[in-house]
């Protein structure tokens, strides 16, 4: 293995996404959604000591659909994923790979400056980050 190229974070997240507030239901959630290919929502602090939180399709899909509960029923806040784990712009994909992998996540916020700037997953990193890795 001989990389020649360092890949970081930043040359393989995406930047367009969605954001929702926890109070709002599922059903809002869903049809307030332009980036539905990111597979999640970040869900912003109520306040400046609070987390972020994550609201991924799969847990969806786990809470709401399969359990028969009406999404207009169901707070984002009931079923999201807080706190996060965050990743930094500036980390080696090969490290973030490893940090999903130890806490077996798919994906990630990207913060810089206490702000979220873009979304990582473990496709990104794949599809996107290997090729120009090892070229």
């Amino acid at each position: 293995m001989n990389p020649v190229n360092m890949v970081r974070v930043r040359d393989v997240m995406k930047t367009e996404f969605d954001r929702i507030d926890g109070i709002k239901t599922i059903a809002d959630a869903l049809s307030q959604m332009k980036h539905p290919e990111v597979k999640c929502l970040i869900v912003n602090k109520r306040h400046s000591d609070d987390e972020l939180g994550i609201l991924l399709l799969s847990e969806i899909a786990r809470h709401v659909l399969a359990k028969d509960r009406s999404p207009t029923r169901v707070n984002v806040y009931e079923i999201m994923l807080k706190p996060v784990i965050t990743v930094s712009p500036q980390m080696d994909i090969r490290y973030c790979a490893r940090l999903f992998d130890r806490f077996n996540i798919l994906r990630a916020p990207v913060v810089e400056n206490d702000d979220v700037i873009g979304i990582v997953g473990f496709s990104d990193i794949v599809l996107r980050g290997m090729s120009e890795y090892y070229n």
